[in-house]
């Protein structure tokens, strides 16, 4: 019996490092294989995985061009576009490399003053507050440059009540917050350095150089034989053979190292491969500080807060019109409720049937990342008559399906391609939103939602740029065909950070996400739900996963544009 095994072993070892699947594809036809030499070739099946096919991590800097610019070539509009967006988030950086924490910004050591009204002492409905920030170092000396990443918010805890500033970078250590007064009674600035100059410097370097800091990897199967290998949007192709799986409809670009056994046909799935570590310099690790100089309050210089007046009598009818408004803010809280300034009227859906009437008859399709996967699961959970379809996905995976049969709702969601941080994606699930988008049929029974964002951070932004003008290549072609289609965008939003999800999801990268964001479909007959502004403005602590009462906001949003107030004529 073991010499029998030991025969079978060699000649499956021989096979097996030869490259050969014959005896694989054929197993069937083997004879006199018992459960002894079938669980003696699964033992050896183990030892070669482990001996012979290691899955190791590419050692190598990326080239920001080679990995922003791999796919199809963009034409001659696509590439004046992609300067202008480009263009339209660059930063300021710090004139020299930082020595010494001692020398970068220190939210301790900083401090903001309210600059008084421009006509008097009083603040009221309508007018807009300016604030002023000087950043100074460690040592207590202003700095005279620019590009710290600061958030600004105003307040009223009793009021629940919540706005969005707007930071202005003069470049030279001071920095305007703007905020539109939009309710009576107490209001309280609050300025927060997210990160110091030198800090952004360093997320720029490492977005630039090092993509590959989150990695990715694929399993290959093929009977008893498996194999794993390294997988990422740009890989280097002197190091080793690579399978090329770039998307034949819209060219969007991934790759894994050839197994050595397998053929690139055999890869049973993708998933996330980890992060690697040891990136920054001990003295750049610094930067990065939770307490220290993450998200840290800014002090106030005198008061922090004001008392806001009612509006004036002579400016009270046009005193909330945007044009009155610098700069101005979707909306704001009050309440603890979302108010837009322009657009739809929010309304409230605060029961099951309120939400099924809305969606009654509706196909509801959300394509994305975990953030709008949250809607989902938020609408499955509040509204009993949606019952989930098992469809044995991977748990927040997916794809996921809900049905309410007696309103006639199809509630539908899938992630979206290649790259996608989550545990594990069968490699027949791995779908790009604008080929699942050109599949629709589409139609004023249609709702489509969209959020695409968070497994975009570690790349160069011309790498998100190249995606979404894809989607939004899709979604042309969908309005066209059905233009009376819902189309709503969830941006981005603040998450909670430290110094390992700031190397690889600050909100810095985020901010710049969401500006191309809002810039590549400006324009489109697309709506947007303002999740950056719903969780800079609300007094929860920001997270990846905003908290109920923020997303329960952001439905009403949603829902809002999919069934908006009828007016008094129409009742």
């Amino acid at each position: 019996m073991h010499r029998n095994v030991s025969k079978y072993a060699l000649i499956f070892l021989f096979l097996a490092a030869s490259g050969l699947v014959f005896l694989l594809r054929n197993i069937h036809t083997v004879e006199n294989w018992n459960c002894h030499t079938i669980s003696a070739l699964y033992q050896l099946q183990s030892k070669i995985q482990s001996s012979i096919i290691p899955v190791n991590l590419p050692t190598f800097y990326h080239n920001r061009t080679f990995c922003a610019h791999l796919g199809q070539k963009p034409s001659p509009e696509d590439e004046l576009e992609e300067r202008y967006l480009l263009d339209s988030v660059s930063w300021p950086g710090p004139p020299s490399t930082f020595t010494a924490l001692r020398q970068t910004s220190d939210p301790v050591h900083s401090l903001f003053a309210i600059l008084p009204t421009k006509g008097g002492k009083e603040w009221h409905v309508g007018d807009q507050l300016e604030v002023l920030v000087q950043m100074h170092d460690f040592q207590g000396r202003p700095k005279h440059y620019g590009g710290d990443f600061l958030l600004a918010r105003l307040h009223s805890p009793e009021l629940g009540a919540g706005v969005a500033g707007t930071v202005l970078d003069h470049k030279n250590g001071f920095y305007s917050a703007l905020f539109p007064l939009l309710w009576v009674g107490s209001a309280r600035v609050e300025i927060t350095l997210v990160h110091s100059s030198e800090a952004v410097a360093v997320l720029r370097r490492l977005r630039e150089e090092r993509p590959d800091r989150v990695f990715f990897k694929s399993l290959f199967r093929l009977g008893f034989l498996s194999e794993t290998t390294v997988c990422n949007m740009c890989l280097p192709p002197d190091q080793q053979p690579l399978c090329n799986y770039t998307d034949l409809y819209t060219g969007e670009p991934w790759y894994c190292y050839k197994p050595k056994m397998l053929s690139c046909d055999n890869r049973v799935n993708h998933a996330k491969g980890g992060y690697l570590k040891h990136l920054i310099t001990n003295k750049e690790v610094l930067l990065f500080q939770s307490g220290v100089n993450i998200k840290v309050h800014i002090p106030a210089l005198g008061l922090d807060r004001i008392n806001v007046l009612p509006a004036r009598k002579e400016v009270e009818s046009s005193s909330r019109k945007p044009e009155s408004i610098n700069l101005e803010p979707s909306g704001y809280y009050y309440e603890d409720t979302w108010r837009p300034l322009s657009g739809v009227t929010r309304r409230q859906f605060n029961s099951s049937s309120a939400v099924t009437r809305c969606l009654k008859n509706k196909l509801i399709y959300m394509y994305g990342d975990s953030t709008i996967r949250q809607w989902f699961e938020y609408l499955t959970a509040f509204v009993p008559e949606l019952k989930e379809f098992n469809l044995h996905s991977p748990k927040n995976v997916g794809p996921f399906m809900a049905v309410d049969s007696t309103h006639n709702i199809l509630l539908k969601y899938r992630c979206h391609g290649p790259p996608i941080r989550f545990t594990t994606v069968t490699s027949s699930e791995l779908r790009y939103i604008s080929n699942e988008l050109d599949g629709l049929p589409g139609g004023p029974n249609t709702v489509v939602a969209l959020s695409i964002w968070a497994h975009f951070s570690t790349f160069p932004v011309e790498v998100y740029i190249r995606r979404l003008r894809h989607i939004r290549q899709a979604l042309v072609r969908l309005l066209d065909r059905a233009p009376g289609t819902f189309i709503v965008i969830r941006s981005a939003n603040l998450q909670a950070l430290d110094q390992e999800v700031s190397l690889y999801n600050s909100d810095w990268y985020s901010l710049q996400l969401d500006k191309v964001l809002r810039a590549m479909f400006k324009g489109m007959n697309v709506l947007l739900v303002d999740a950056w502004q719903m969780s800079l403005a609300h007094h929860l602590p920001h997270a990846l996963h905003p908290p109920p009462p923020i997303i329960k906001n952001m439905i009403d949003m949603f829902l809002s544009y999919i069934c908006p107030e009828k007016k008094k004529s129409q009742l």
